[in-house]
């Protein structure tokens, strides 16, 4: 898939999309698993400046069809930021779009500390 799709099924199988949904259908756990989404649209307050930067070693893999696309020079301000790719296909479910190209970049970025 070229990362071009108008369907969610264009993109990802619909029985994986099921599954996937399903997950957390059954388990409950829907509204925890959409925190994160609430707390970037409504909680989020830039004019707060985080003063503490994180130390751990961070890596970051942008799909171009991502709902929300990470900027690299405020992510960098918090974060230790060690790898940064950008792929032109792949979107929100990388992990299902484009598997092969984000494990290769799991292992290019944890391979970095042999």
């Amino acid at each position: 898939m070229d990362g071009l799709y108008k369907l969610p099924e264009d993109a990802i199988d619909r029985d994986d999309i099921l599954t996937n949904v399903m997950h957390y259908w059954l388990t409950g756990t829907a509204g925890s698993s959409a925190r994160l989404y609430y707390e970037t649209l409504f909680k989020y307050d830039p004019s707060v400046e985080n003063k503490e930067i994180s130390t751990v070693p961070t890596g970051v893999a942008v799909f171009q069809k991502d709902t929300m696309l990470p900027i690299r020079r405020f992510a960098e301000r918090d974060h230790k930021i060690i790898h940064w790719s950008e792929f032109k296909r792949g979107g929100h479910f990388a992990a299902l779009e484009q598997p092969v190209l984000l494990m290769n970049d799991i292992k290019k970025f944890f391979g970095s500390f042999k």
